[in-house]
């Protein structure tokens, strides 16, 4: 019997490693121990997720590769497709903030060019600590910084994104990255093993002892020593990532391939199992032929090593000089270390002998699948209640301050001032948005949107999530994130047509945590079926906890959409002075789970706002025949901050341009004080606000009554002041200036102070 502390080490139960002995009829060695461990981890075989994640929508006449493959793809049109996943690289971040998430970039941009496509845009969705707790600073400085440093050297630009800041989030951030591409359609290649005798060939960067076990590490829990793996972090090389790009692409388009697959989580083992596991084959290695940079390295360090900038390749008998050739083109040694068998195992062998042979179905198809245990959190009825008659007693914006409701212009500032909801100029300026010349909507205008060159059209893309509404409810949580992610891309001009999800979440062996999971995922179902947005694949991200404390459930939801026009386009600031504003949509004085709530009163509470997906579906599909027809000059959606922070932020870098709005009061509380705020900063949904030129308005007003969607003029662009009334009584006048101050400094003047 194998001695449990290593079988602790490597993240097996007792029962997993009796499963391993059935399926191998004996003892493993420590490499096959190592090989099972990264392949049976969470990370890798979805084990504690997969029952679930079946019950999702992945298909639909445009979907053109869904979930299991590297990436998913969509069909765009005119034999073009877009390409799109989103992958995290949580648990590396937080030891080592700047490698753990250049190599998040690395890592997700090879899933895009591994299936023809080639890379044209990145978003982030990051979740820190409060900014003003201790270590976040440092965390938020070193993943930006790696973000920029590997997204900028290669040339691929980061065109938006979302950042959140929480406590929850402070021993856990999460760092989720999404890349786009575009391939034709027809040239779309799998990571697949075929064709007995033909070639294995190993490219790219050379193997190292860094990321050893980086996918075991990503499906356990931290603690106190959570410092001592930082060897599981990888190091990248954007440059050689570079090279590795093009001379892939190339040797795509010779024909000369029949599988490709990039050496990410758990390395060299997950890509020949994968490969062959899918093409029903085996295939065999030797790792004396695998290029190391390190001497003395074991053949357990050599397939478990996560060095990045690495591809598999199985190459097409009598075209591997063609395939060599190119690689030496750039540089690039294409090293043969194996070929394809047809008895379906991973055999590895180290100098002609054998070291490691197991079934590879055992590693994939059969790794453990379970369905956990679940029950709804303890905390839940209690933090769902939110009692707004009581919400003015003790109400204060900042630690010590006065025990009264604030007014309504301080609220509006200090929302405005949230590093969740202020401009993350600080951030989206460290990055090159521009490079490649295709970037049509600049980050912080709305959704990312960028042109599909040699075409008319464009594809705009947006990532959100709300851990916040999801600890309340997962379910309405999960749903609120997909129809904002998707309400972002229609407010572009955009037709949404594809989503996929980052799935962070705790420890997954607490029933609490598993319903958590669970109920999000069934509200992404829901949602995405009632919006028409597949889930072409995606990741899931659990035991984000430290010392037993788990970050909110956060699913976040990555949404591509087609413009028809790429000079349709529609951004959030307001455009020109008379305009008219229009709201679509109702609002009903939601503010359980608010910004709101939070930043005034410190408390997180409530029930999320409701939401009808049968109007929000609606209300998409006509934000996007406005913008076609060239009816409305900018679009916003409401959401946190409710409609005065969405009204304010469509005056932002307009030069100081005004607005005057008008609206009507809600009854949520017997209290006059609560009924304005809940008017104004309540976050209901499927609301966006628009601008349009006076001679279209009525226009405007007949299509939204043609669709069923509540619309009404609420107020005209102009001045130097934010202007709202409620119900006829004046509620907030603020300059433009002063609220633009405190919404662009929100993040950096932390960074000022640390300076200063």
């Amino acid at each position: 019997m194998m001695d449990p502390q290593v079988l602790e080490r490597h993240g097996l139960k007792p029962d997993e490693y009796e499963r391993i002995l059935r399926f191998l009829g004996r003892e493993p060695n420590l490499t096959e121990l190592g090989i099972f461990s990264v392949m049976w981890s969470e990370h890798c075989s979805y084990k504690s997720s997969r029952v679930h994640l079946k019950t999702l929508p992945t298909g639909g006449p445009q979907v053109l590769q869904g979930p299991g493959e590297n990436a998913g793809a969509i069909d765009i049109g005119e034999g073009l497709a877009a390409v799109f996943k989103i992958e995290s690289h949580n648990h590396p971040s937080f030891i080592e903030p700047y490698q753990g998430a250049a190599t998040g970039v690395g890592g997700i941009i090879r899933d895009i060019f591994t299936m023809g496509a080639r890379p044209i845009a990145l978003l982030n969705s990051l979740r820190f600590g409060s900014l003003d707790a201790p270590g976040t600073s440092r965390l938020l400085e070193g993943v930006v910084a790696g973000i920029a440093g590997y997204g900028n050297s290669i040339g691929i630009p980061t065109v938006g994104g979302e950042i959140a800041f929480e406590p929850s989030y402070a021993g856990n951030p999460l760092v989720n990255v999404f890349c786009l591409g575009i391939a034709k359609a027809s040239d779309i290649i799998k990571g697949v093993a075929s064709g007995v005798g033909n070639a294995v060939y190993y490219v790219g960067a050379k193997t190292g002892r860094d990321g050893i076990h980086g996918a075991t590490m990503a499906s356990a829990e931290f603690d106190d020593k959570s410092a001592e793996k930082r060897p599981a972090v990888q190091v990248g090389d954007p440059f050689m990532e570079k090279l590795l790009l093009e001379a892939c692409l190339e040797v795509m388009r010779t024909d000369a391939l029949v599988g490709i697959q990039d050496m990410g989580a758990a390395g060299l083992t997950c890509s020949t199992t994968e490969m062959g596991s899918r093409g029903g084959a085996g295939v065999e290695i030797d790792v004396s032929l695998v290029p190391q940079r390190e001497s003395g390295m074991t053949p357990y360090e050599i397939m478990l090593s996560e060095s990045q900038e690495r591809m598999l390749l199985v190459v097409k008998r009598g075209r591997e000089a063609e395939v060599e050739r190119i690689f030496g083109k750039w540089d690039l040694h294409a090293s043969r270390i194996g070929e394809v068998t047809d008895d379906g195992f991973l055999r590895v062998k180290d100098r002609g002998t054998v070291v490691a042979e197991i079934p590879n179905r055992a590693l994939t198809d059969e790794a453990p699948v379970y369905r956990r245990p679940m029950e709804p959190p303890d905390y839940l009825a209690e933090v769902q209640r939110l009692d707004l008659e009581s919400l003015d007693a003790g109400a204060s914006i900042a630690p010590g301050g006065a025990s009264i409701a604030p007014s309504s212009n301080d609220a509006l500032l200090s929302l405005l001032a949230s590093p969740t909801i202020g401009s993350k100029r600080w951030v989206y300026r460290q990055y090159d948005h521009m490079v490649r010349t295709n970037t049509l909507n600049m980050p912080g205008q709305g959704a990312g949107v960028v042109r599909i060159k040699g075409t008319d059209r464009a594809l705009a893309l947006s990532v959100d999530g709300n851990g916040r509404y999801c600890y309340l409810d997962p379910y309405r949580g999960a749903i609120l994130a997909v129809a904002e992610a998707a309400r972002n891309v229609a407010c572009a001009g955009a037709r949404p047509l594809g989503a996929t999800n980052c799935l962070n979440f705790g420890n997954p062996e607490r029933p609490a945590i598993m319903w958590q999971f669970a109920k999000a995922v069934e509200g992404i179902g829901a949602a995405c079926r009632a919006l028409d947005v597949p889930i072409t694949g995606g990741n899931v991200s659990l035991y984000n906890e430290t010392d037993g404390r788990a970050i909110y459930p956060t699913p976040v939801i990555g949404i591509v959409g087609l413009l028809e026009h790429a000079d349709r386009v529609v951004g959030r600031a307001f455009r020109k002075t008379g305009d008219a504003v229009i709201l679509l949509g109702e609002g009903r004085g939601e503010l359980g789970g608010s910004e709101y709530v939070k930043v005034v009163y410190d408390l997180v509470r409530g029930v999320p706002p409701a939401i009808d997906l049968a109007a929000e579906r609606v209300l998409q599909l006509l934000l996007v025949a406005l913008a076609d027809a060239r009816l409305i000059r900018s679009a916003h959606d409401c959401s946190d901050g409710g409609l005065a922070v969405t009204v304010a932020e469509c005056s932002f870098d307009t030069g100081g341009v005004g607005v005057e709005v008008s609206i009507g009061g809600v009854e949520v509380s017997r209290r006059a004080a609560v009924n304005r705020a809940a008017a104004l900063f309540g976050e209901s949904s499927s609301r966006v606000v628009i601008s349009a030129a006076p001679e279209n308005v009525s226009v405007v007003l007949a299509r939204a009554a043609s669709a069923g969607v509540p619309a009404a003029v609420v107020g005209r662009v102009g001045g130097t002041a934010i202007r709202i009334a409620v119900g006829g009584t004046d509620a907030i006048d603020v300059p433009v200036d002063e609220c633009e101050r405190a919404w662009s400094t929100a993040i950096e003047r932390y960074f000022a102070q640390k300076v200063a």
